[in-house]
């Protein structure tokens, strides 16, 4: 369910292209311990892999120490889940477990899981130069492209890995002075029932 997507395809297994899963592994500087998202087309080839139907990802233990993300960018009424789960799990898995979390996210910065989630909790985000980033569809390149710009979100201690990796694909922005502020609609009272909050 890598990045599942209905805009451009009616396949729900968008994956990672191959340079953006060197570039994380890169920052690792080992192995990927956990993909949450996966499917059988994924190139992450991360040592646990969550796959749905047999185990939903957002059910599962992110207790591992590095994480990597391309969530479903849409909703999935089954569930009742959106793209805000996905974001809550990386910034939960980074400060409850003391996880490194990478995801691949479309850039929302007025959202209210990128107040909630991003702002004030992850280190870094990149901002992606790729204006129409070019997923694997079901494994294979079609040159068709996202129809948002994304950004990789980085929740970590230290973003001088990833700022070394990142910078050759897109504008890298520390967000350490922003960590334990509250940002746009944090503080409203929209509280996510799927999860308990931070």
């Amino acid at each position: 369910m890598t990045a599942g997507r209905m805009v451009n395809s009616q396949s729900v297994n968008w994956c990672t292209p191959p340079k953006y899963v060197d570039a994380v592994r890169k920052v690792f500087g080992k192995a990927i311990a956990l993909d949450p998202c996966s499917n059988q087309w994924s190139i992450v080839h991360a040592e646990i892999e969550y796959r749905l139907p047999e185990h939903d990802g957002l059910r599962e233990s992110w207790d591992h120490p590095t994480i990597y993300v391309n969530p479903p960018y849409g909703s999935d009424k089954q569930r009742g889940t959106t793209i805000k789960h996905w974001l809550y799990k990386c910034a939960y898995a980074h400060k409850n477990h003391g996880s490194d979390v990478l995801a691949l996210v479309p850039v929302a910065t007025n959202t209210s899981h990128w107040k909630k989630y991003v702002w004030g909790r992850a280190t870094a985000v990149c901002f992606l130069y790729d204006t129409r980033l070019r997923f694997l569809v079901d494994g294979k390149d079609e040159g068709k492209g996202a129809p948002m710009s994304c950004a990789m979100i980085y929740w970590n201690r230290n973003i001088d890995v990833f700022l070394d990796v990142f910078t050759e694909f897109g504008a890298v922005v520390d967000l350490r002075s922003l960590h334990g502020k509250v940002i746009g609609g944090r503080g409203e009272s929209n509280q996510m029932k799927f999860f308990d909050e931070l």
